[in-house]
This record gives C-alpha cells, sequence and structure tokens, in this order.
C-alpha cells in the first residue's frame, strides 16, 4: 500500500529536490544565494481584489470608467496579456487555486468562510510560497489573505517567510461603525503581520481610514522587501495582493477627489499610481529583466452597489459562473523571456500559476496529490502559441456549475447573481462564446456534440475524487489524507 508523505517530509523533499533538478548544489540559506539570484528570476505577483474584466484601460475601461490607467496598460504591452484568462468565482477559492495549482474543493476552500469553523487551508497542502522557499526564494505576502484567520494558517504558516495585511475581506472594515456594533460580541477584524516560525501579531483595527490606507502600505512594504532581497541577492517571491476594488471602495486620502469622477474612479487611479510604484522599484533595482511580473484580479467585478464594478463585454459578477464571474484581467512579463506585444485569447486558469512558475523558477510541484494546474511556461515564453489546457471545471462554492472547453460553454445550474438561488438545470445551457458571449439564454446551440468532451473532463475529475477524496469545508489540523 502507498503512504501518502506527510506534510514535513513533502517539503524536506522540495527542498532537496528542486536545486538537484537545476544541477545546483546550494542550500536554502546557504553562502550561494548569489548564485540562486543571478540563475533564478524574482517574481513579483499583483493581485487585485474584485477587478471586472472591463475596469483597466487596455480591456476597454480606464477613461470610460473615470480614470485612465497608463501604468497598467503599459505593463501589458510589455509581455503577454491574457483575453481568457480564467479564475474560481469567489475570493478564497481564487487564492487557493493560485497557490496550490488545485481547484479549491479538493482543499476545504469551495467557499468565503463565515466563521464558526477552522477556516483555510490545511496545513497539509503546499503552497507555491512553500515551494518556491524550499528552492531557494525569499517570500512574503503584503495584504489580503483570507486562507486561515489563526496561527497555524496564516502566511507565515504556509511557506512566506514574513506577511503584513488582513487574514480575511475588506468588508469588515465596516463593522466598527456600524449602528449596534460591539466588539465584544464580534471582535473586528485585525491588521496582522508575522514571521515564519513566530506567531503572527495583531497591529491595529482594520477600520474605514486604515481601508483607505492599506493599499498604500502594501505597496511600501512590497518595494522595502524587493529592495532587501535584492541587496541581498537572494531571488524572491513578492506577493502584493491589495485590496482594492473590494467594498467598500474607497480611495486612499491622497487620491480621494483627485478624478473629480467619484471614489470608484479615484481608486482606480490610486491602484494605477501603486502598480507603478512597483514596477518603478523594479527598473530603479536594475532587476527588471529577471523578475518576472503578474498583474490580475482574483474574480470578477463587485455586484453589491454603489461599488458594483464592469465585467465589459461579459455577463454576470463574482459568486456566478457566468464569464463576467470567472474572466479577469490577466498580464505577465518577464523581458527578453516572454516576447512583448502579445494578446491571447488561449484559455488559462488559476491552477496553471504554480505549476508554470515552479518550472520557470526551478521548483517543485507536490506529486502525491492531484495537481489541475499544467504547466504554461511554453505558451507563456511564447514557444507555442497554444495553451496547455483546451477547457476548465467551473466551481461555484461546492457545486460543479459549468464547465468551458474550448470556445463552447455548458451549464449545470442558472444562477443570475451572487444572491440568486442556484437552480439546476432539467437540460444544460449550451453556449458558443465566439457568437453569443453574453451567454443569452435565448441563444442556445444544438451542437450536442460537445457533451462528449465536456463529460470526459467531468469524469476524469470524479474519477480523482474517488482515489483522493475531496477535504471538507472546516477540516481541522492536523489532516492526513487516507490511504
Amino acid at each position: 500500500m502507498f503512504i501518502k508523505p506527510t506534510r514535513r517530509e513533502t517539503l524536506s523533499l522540495l527542498a532537496s529536490v528542486a536545486p538537484a533538478a537545476l544541477g545546483m548544489s546550494f542550500t536554502v540559506a546557504g553562502s550561494t544565494a548569489a548564485e540562486a539570484q543571478e540563475t533564478k528570476p524574482n517574481i513579483l505577483f499583483m493581485l487585485v481584489d474584485n477587478l471586472g474584466y472591463g475596469e483597466l484601460g487596455v480591456y476597454g475601461g480606464g477613461a470610460t470608467r473615470g480614470a485612465a490607467t497608463p501604468r497598467i496598460d503599459k505593463l501589458a504591452s510589455e509581455g503577454l496579456r491574457l483575453t481568457n484568462m480564467n479564475m474560481e468565482a469567489q475570493c478564497t477559492p481564487s487564492r487557493s487555486a493560485i497557490l496550490t495549482g488545485r481547484y479549491a474543493i479538493r482543499s476545504g476552500t469551495h467557499s468565503v468562510p463565515f466563521g464558526g469553523v477552522a477556516d483555510g487551508l490545511t496545513q497539509w497542502e503546499v503552497t507555491m510560497a512553500e515551494s518556491l522557499s524550499a528552492a531557494g526564494y525569499a517570500t512574503a505576502l503584503y495584504g489580503k489573505w483570507h486562507l486561515g484567520s489563526n496561527n497555524g494558517r496564516l502566511p507565515n504558516d504556509q511557506g512566506f517567510d514574513e506577511w503584513y495585511g488582513i487574514p480575511r475581506t475588506t468588508d469588515e472594515a465596516l463593522w466598527p461603525g456600524s449602528p449596534g456594533y460591539s466588539p465584544g460580541i464580534m471582535p473586528p477584524e485585525q491588521l496582522m503581520e508575522g514571521r515564519k516560525g513566530e506567531n503572527s501579531r495583531e497591529v491595529k483595527v482594520y477600520d474605514l481610514e486604515q481601508r483607505r490606507l492599506i493599499d498604500a502600505e502594501i505597496t511600501r512594504r512590497s518595494i522595502a522587501f524587493m529592495e532587501r532581497q535584492t541587496q541581498a541577492r537572494k531571488p524572491f517571491f513578492a506577493y502584493a495582493t491589495l485590496t482594492q476594488p473590494h467594498l467598500p471602495t474607497l480611495p486612499n486620502p491622497a487620491f480621494a477627489g483627485k478624478t473629480g469622477n467619484g471614489d470608484w474612479a479615484d481608486m482606480l487611479a490610486e491602484m494605477d499610481h501603486n502598480v507603478g510604484q512597483m514596477l518603478d522599484a523594479v527598473d530603479r533595482l536594475g532587476i527588471r529583466d529577471n523578475t518576472i511580473v503578474i498583474f490580475a484580479s482574483d474574480n470578477g467585478p463587485e455586484f453589491v452597489r454603489a461599488w458594483d464594478g464592469w465585467a465589459g463585454p461579459w455577463k454576470g459578477q463574482y459568486f456566478t459562473a457566468w464569464e463576467g464571474g470567472i474572466r479577469v484581467p490577466f498580464m505577465v512579463r518577464w523581458p527578453g523571456k516572454m516576447p512583448a506585444g502579445r494578446i491571447s485569447d488561449e484559455i488559462v486558469h488559476a491552477v496553471d500559476l504554480f505549476p508554470t512558475l515552479a518550472k520557470l523558477a526551478g521548483a517543485e510541484v507536490p506529486k502525491d496529490r492531484p495537481i489541475d494546474g499544467v504547466d504554461q511556461s511554453d505558451f507563456f515564453s511564447g514557444k507555442t502559441e497554444k495553451s496547455a489546457r483546451d477547457g476548465i471545471l467551473v466551481f461555484c462554492a461546492d457545486r460543479l456549475q459549468a464547465v468551458k472547453w474550448k470556445n463552447f460553454k455548458v451549464h449545470f445550474y442558472q444562477q443570475d447573481t451572487m444572491v440568486s438561488p442556484p437552480v439546476k438545470l432539467a437540460i444544460p445551457f449550451l453556449f458558443n462564446l465566439y457568437t453569443n458571449p453574453r451567454e443569452d439564454t435565448d441563444k442556445q446551440i444544438t451542437d450536442s456534440w460537445v457533451i462528449g468532451p465536456v463529460l470526459k473532463m467531468v469524469g476524469e475529475f470524479e474519477a480523482s475524487t474517488k482515489k483522493h477524496p475531496l477535504i471538507a469545508m472546516g477540516t481541522p489540523d492536523p489532516y492526513t489524507p487516507p490511504h
């Protein structure tokens, strides 16, 4: 009988295998960190929160949304920009998928947690940060986590050397000013910080004042981290998980009123500025050519007014399986390694980012569990114009709500908005996204042969869950997979 290694054994294996895979002989904290800096690319990953597909200038927004986005638009022109990048439908699942390379339903993170249970990733999961750390990287997260609220499940417990930010979500900043609210009944969310090997500590209450200030602080700390690691000649993974434009969408005081077009436009100008500050730091440090830069949103736009966003040509918003809920802005730049000016509508999913970045960084992906992501390094680098996948599964909470295969999409449930009840369809909706990009239900197609490849994808996933059962949401640590 095959016995899966423990989490500690897996991490130990990653630490020993990753350098060997590159024919290198350095230790994670050894004297050859300079060699690692010279041979391994840095990674700056800027993830924003609930930014719809149509918000940025390069995706049809920008000035049409009240504020130009010149810095982000320029970044998009300097590498690969995707028009068919897919995330999961909610914040927590997307962040889980990015870091684990696994559909969030596998790891008990398929929904935004609402308290009362052990929330976030079990310690058994291996994250991108743990893999990169084992391969010699300095790792840091600044911003929103949303994958665990308590010590044992915070970023410094999941592979990050250091972190600063919020454990959950920004709408909790509304609590302290709400009528009838009492911290004795429900403690407010705290800004926190921590380092690997230590318990994280609370810094201050995350209220509306701090909501306005947090992204500037995320930017400042991300830049300082890149400066320290460049000086130390150590490759880094800087994960800047900005909180805008998640509700309440309130700009930094320095940007309030700047556009004359309201808070939302002021926020967009602030976001563009913060991204520009981090990009300028990369240039100033002389590491542009050896730094992979990614900008992405974690899911579709806000639904709650007056902070609702825009999904551009697509229907829907987050928490739904409509294209507007899952299709997001995405761009990646690596000068000299990834051709500039490429735009592609090939299908990519959040789960692909861990295997892809691991390949580019000489790190390892766990082999003792299903990894849904595929290595897209050849596609990103222009060696092929085709994605390494031709379809994705679309989960909403614990439901397989839809499947995309090439330019076709099958919906098994109808759910119009995040507050609409999902209704199981007796006959699935079948759309051609080329001829019906808004998924209008009165424009369904009759190409029922598409069900064949779709059900094959579903069958393969279901077969994997029999061998590797899904982890239930709320599963406490220590978790040990059944043998």
